[in-house]
């Protein structure tokens, strides 16, 4: 019996249950749980005891962020079944790699509280300070082509924007204050990037050995470096408040669990298309796209069954983006 079991029996229940049926259904000691339920209590959780009743789980506790939370909120089959937490961390994808080198399982998830060498696309340094904001990475072994596997990246930006669209909701925040994706993978709210996602992936001809992805979110007010101000925001600036990073990562890697199995028939973008595209910003706005063979403007269309970005030139021409930088009128300074 882990805590973690307990403490998500008791927030199913939201009511009493007592020792003897926790007993009964874990199989254990009544010493078991008065011990479970004291070293609860020690890692910031408010259980209240009463004779003849049980115990129960308040909903003023403190936010706890470890694996044991993690773990009692997640809804999942495959993803997240395996969590490995660390208060200080170089990197979680770094870790990722190395535990997918050793046979990780697919869905083992690297959750940190802070990272000291957090990193972005193109070896950009990612913000990663301690209590503050949302560092994970999940190990995959998708049975696709090294080529199809890009599309997991946006199926982790729409599985935050998802998560983040149930947030808003449940806040009834206007629309213009809803999460919105620039592809491929950065998540907008109010106009501020809130969300970093680096997908890493070890692949020969033909077969994919794992994939990582990596995503960090900002979720509490904090001080960004000067080169970020502009462009960076937190979701408690978005939201008004700071959403529980554990219950926010559960929603996360649920959503993303119903997409990957999608992914996994189809091997395409079709059958989520429509979906990311409702969130996507791009999509009917001008856009700049800096091209290795050089930069030119256009409207964005949407994105195409392998998850390019569609954009039409000035001459009516439709081309498909593959990769590059894509900046669009009226985010991030683009004006």
């Amino acid at each position: 019996m882990e805590k973690s079991e307990i403490l998500e029996w008791l927030r199913d229940r939201k009511d009493y249950v007592s020792g003897q049926e926790i007993c009964e259904h874990f199989q254990v000691s009544r010493n078991a749980v008065w011990k479970a339920v004291e070293q609860l209590k020690k890692d910031g959780y408010v259980i209240e005891a009463v004779r003849n009743r049980g115990y129960r789980l308040l909903d003023e506790a403190a936010e706890v962020y470890d694996r044991r939370e993690l773990l009692s909120r997640l809804r999942t089959n495959r993803i997240g079944r395996e969590v490995v937490f660390y208060p200080t961390i170089d990197s979680t994808n770094l870790r990722a790699k190395a535990e997918a080198e050793q046979g990780a399982p697919e869905g083992a998830v690297f959750l940190a509280d802070e990272q000291t060498a957090g990193r972005g696309r193109r070896g950009r340094s990612w913000n990663s300070p301690a209590g503050k904001n949302i560092y994970f990475s999940l190990i995959l072994r998708p049975d696709v082509q090294p080529e199809q596997a890009p599309l997991l990246t946006l199926l982790m930006a729409l599985s935050i924007a998802k998560a983040l669209e149930e947030i808003a909701a449940e806040q009834n925040l206007p629309e213009d204050l809803r999460p919105r994706i620039k592809w491929p993978n950065d998540v907008v709210m109010g106009g501020r990037k809130i969300n970093g996602t680096l997908t890493e992936m070890s692949a020969e001809p033909g077969f994919v050995h794992y994939v990582v992805i990596g995503v960090g979110i900002n979720v509490k007010k904090q001080e960004f470096p000067a080169e970020l101000r502009e462009t960076a925001g937190t979701l408690e600036d978005a939201l008004g408040t700071a959403p529980r990073r554990c219950e926010l990562t559960a929603r996360i890697l649920e959503h993303f669990e119903g997409l990957y199995e999608n992914y996994l028939k189809e091997k395409t973008a079709a059958f989520c298309r429509e979906e990311y595209e409702s969130f996507l910003v791009n999509k009917g706005r001008e856009v700049r796209v800096l091209d290795p063979a050089g930069e030119y403007e256009a409207t964005a269309l949407g994105i195409d069954d392998e998850g390019q970005l569609l954009v039409r030139t000035a001459d009516g021409q439709t081309r498909a983006v593959y990769a590059g930088e894509v900046s669009v009128r009226g985010i991030y300074g683009y004006t």
